[in-house]
């Protein structure tokens, strides 16, 4: 098992919007969540990569761990250490990509690895013009986003996000603001990047695409689990 997520729980003001979930994935899997608006998908997405806290349960990649249950069943998070190997292990492309608009591509790529001595200056680019060949991007390095297509721009969040060659990577929405051909294209390209053995999640409203690209799904519905109905009597 690549990640492992045991228990966890979270409430916003009160309201629970999972409880007592245990997830997983494994290598070279393509999850798919699948559910209404408003029903936990990306929230749990978010708890995986640590941009928000669960209230209970553990995390963790490969032996890596977020978070550890105590023995209250609350969630510790780890030393800042562990939670920065954790976090190399896990990487996530967002629905509106989130480009810095002012960099340009190898400049978007090359920033946070660099800025956090990960990798020196020339690795970085070597990474980054590496990942730009395989999608079809070499060209491009030195433009900006705003010259790209959308398909393009989501080309350049995935590369940014396998900067680190993350064991797990997350999809928010990825077919979203595309047409159904360039969302093909990118349902192809996670194929690729699942069969070089890393776990996708992906969370999406497209049923079609989830079908034709996952190789498992999960509906919301599972997020949260009712207590037993009292027997009469």
């Amino acid at each position: 098992m690549v990640l492992n997520a045991v228990n966890i729980s979270k409430e916003f003001n009160q309201v629970k919007v999972i409880e007592d979930f245990d997830f997983t994935i494994k290598a070279k899997e393509i999850v798919t969540l699948i559910g209404k608006s408003g029903t936990g998908k990306t929230t749990l997405m978010r708890l995986l990569n640590g941009l928000e806290e669960t209230d209970q349960g553990s995390i963790s990649i490969a032996g890596n761990y977020l978070c550890k249950s105590s023995t209250a069943g609350k969630a510790e998070y780890t030393t800042k250490k562990e939670r920065a190997a954790y976090r190399k292990q896990i990487g996530m492309v967002f629905q509106d990509y989130q480009l810095f608009p002012n960099l340009t591509i190898i400049e978007n790529c090359i920033e946070a690895p660099v800025g956090q001595k990960i990798m020196s200056k020339n690795e970085a680019i070597d990474k980054a013009e590496s990942l730009f060949l395989q999608m079809g991007l070499a060209d491009k390095k030195d433009v900006y986003p705003r010259t790209l297509s959308g398909g393009q721009q989501q080309r350049v969040a995935i590369a940014r996000a396998m900067m680190l060659n993350p064991k797990i990577l997350c999809f928010d929405e990825p077919t979203s603001a595309l047409d159904r051909e360039s969302a093909s294209d990118i349902g192809k390209m996670i194929q690729e990047i699942a069969a070089a053995d890393t776990g996708i999640l992906i969370v999406t409203h497209d049923r079609e695409f989830a079908k034709e690209f996952g190789t498992r799904m999960v509906s919301s519905d599972t997020f949260i689990h009712p207590s037993p109905k009292k027997k009469k009597g």
